[in-house]
């Protein structure tokens, strides 16, 4: 097995148990709702490991993170198909913020600033709006099982709305801190 392949398997398991990490412990994870949904730093891990590796790590860090929480939990599950949109699926999207990771290396080794920060911000609002769809339509599931005289469709909305998107602007800035001053973390080293 080549290092390069080690060091993509290491990145990917190091940072998607901090991703689960950092959406269980209290004080890094505001949870908002009883049936799961919080503001959290939980997702940079992913979008680091995506932004790194490109969809393909990313999309393995994030499956991992969602089979983590549906295996560990915490997890919510009234309906198969809520379940798999609630977690694997939803965890996963989460990793479509790497097609952005080509441009975003260029941009570092470049020197262009503005550049990898707008495509970082991309990828992350990507990344961040499939898994509000994922949730989306899994809490259209999970709702009309709970929840008797209410429409689904709007209080998924919602419901979802009130966390994905504080997350997406809390996971945005930090993604900006974290490589505004080492840009170069971003780029694979090679051996």
């Amino acid at each position: 097995m080549s290092s390069k392949r080690i060091l993509f398997l290491v990145e990917v398991a190091i940072f998607t148990a901090l991703a689960y990490m950092l959406d269980i412990i209290p004080f890094l994870s505001f949870k908002i709702w009883a049936f799961g949904g919080s503001i959290s730093l939980a997702m940079i891990p992913v979008f680091i490991v995506a932004f790194r590796w490109g969809i393909k790590g990313g999309l393995l860090a994030g499956f991992l993170w969602g089979m983590l929480q549906m295996a560990i939990g915490p997890n919510y599950i009234l309906h198969p198909i809520q379940g798999i949109l609630d977690y694997p699926a939803a965890f996963t999207v989460l990793g479509f913020a790497g097609v952005f990771a080509n441009r975003i290396q260029t941009a570092v080794k470049s020197g262009d600033k503005s550049k990898y920060l707008m495509y970082i911000m991309f990828g992350v609002l990507l990344g961040s709006m499939l898994r509000f769809i994922s949730h989306y339509f899994a809490g259209v599931f999970f709702f009309e099982s709970a929840i008797e005289g209410v429409n689904v469709w709007v209080y998924s909305l919602l419901y979802n709305v009130s966390y994905i998107i504080p997350s997406f602007i809390i996971c945005t800035i930090a993604v900006f801190l974290l490589f505004h001053k080492q840009p170069k973390t971003l780029v694979q080293q090679t051996a």
